[in-house]
């Protein structure tokens, strides 16, 4: 199923996460879907782990309900 991003960014902080609109060296991961463009360009350059929408729902899955 799509999620919008604040139905995503609902999900993070539900699991005890925090979301953020800017990519910056104290993000731990990156959500990028197609055409992410900057952001993930920026991820990939400072080392930040990327993942798709669907293993952000697998990853997410354990810890809402």
């Amino acid at each position: 199923e799509k999620l919008s991003r604040n139905q995503m960014n609902e999900l993070i902080e539900r699991a005890g996460g925090r979301s953020s609109s800017s990519v910056s060296k104290k993000t731990t991961l990156v959500v990028a879907g197609d055409g992410a463009g900057s952001k993930r360009a920026k991820a990939q350059t400072l080392g930040i782990r990327l993942a798709t929408p669907d293993e952000f729902a697998t990853l997410i899955a354990d810890f809402v309900d």
